[in-house]
């Protein structure tokens, strides 16, 4: 048993991990967008690579752990949930990358009240929240903090359904600033994203400690709400 927890430990060791680096790529790719800053943008669209290589490494390693100790019950949920929110950060990396690509496009820093009218600003922070506290909640076993930051998904889906009215109207009354406000645009659909993925891992976390699965429960309230909207 002593390998067993040994190993189990280093499974969840390099997952945090993981999860430190696309919290950087994030973080940074904020940065990037309020400050315009290419070489930034450049970096971690190439450490998107690194992060692809955790993927990759932390599934060998569940499958090993598979093949060596046939988990059960909770232990088998825990490596469950670090298949599955490994499979979400790869994705985060993903849509970081994609943020720093749409920031190359700006070419100047964000208007600022391009910025005040899409509240992108704070939408991006509440994204890195989500997935600072998804982060805590996982090495906590603290579900009722799972269970918040699947709540906080409406601030960010909120911000988001209103981006297009607002962008559009922005770009008529300044099309000098076209590319800027799509750029803006495309960074706000993905941030959304993040939500979504971040909300995904949360779900996981709920599943692992209790083992209840509370994903199809999500998915009805989002469709409900799309119907009322």
């Amino acid at each position: 048993m002593a390998q067993f927890d040994t190993e189990l430990k280093r499974l969840k060791t390099k997952l945090l991990e993981m999860w430190d680096l696309v919290e950087y790529q994030l973080q940074a790719g904020r940065e990037a967008m309020l400050n315009a800053d290419v070489e930034l943008a450049k970096l971690v669209i190439k450490r998107d690579r690194k992060v692809n290589q955790f993927d990759i490494k932390i599934d060998r390693m569940c499958e090993n752990f598979f093949a060596l100790f046939t988990p059960v019950a909770v232990d088998l949920r825990l490596v469950l949930a670090v298949l599955k929110i490994n499979s979400n950060l790869e994705r985060l990396g993903d849509t970081a990358e994609g943020i720093a690509r749409f920031v190359k496009k700006m070419g100047s820093p964000a208007n600022p009240e391009l910025l005040e009218l899409t509240n992108v600003v704070q939408m991006y922070d509440e994204a890195l929240k989500m997935l600072a506290d998804s982060r805590t909640a996982f090495q906590n076993n603290d579900t009722a903090l799972a269970k918040a930051i699947i709540k906080s998904d409406k601030t960010l889906n909120k911000i988001y359904r209103k981006s297009d009215a607002i962008v559009t109207k922005f770009m008529a009354e300044n099309p000098d600033r076209i590319t800027e406000a799509l750029a803006i645009l495309s960074i706000i659909k993905k941030l959304e994203r993040v939500g979504d993925q971040v909300t995904n891992i949360a779900e996981e976390i709920i599943f692992y400690r209790d083992a209840k699965v509370v994903k199809h429960k999500s998915d009805k309230k989002k469709k409900k709400k799309e119907d009322e909207d």
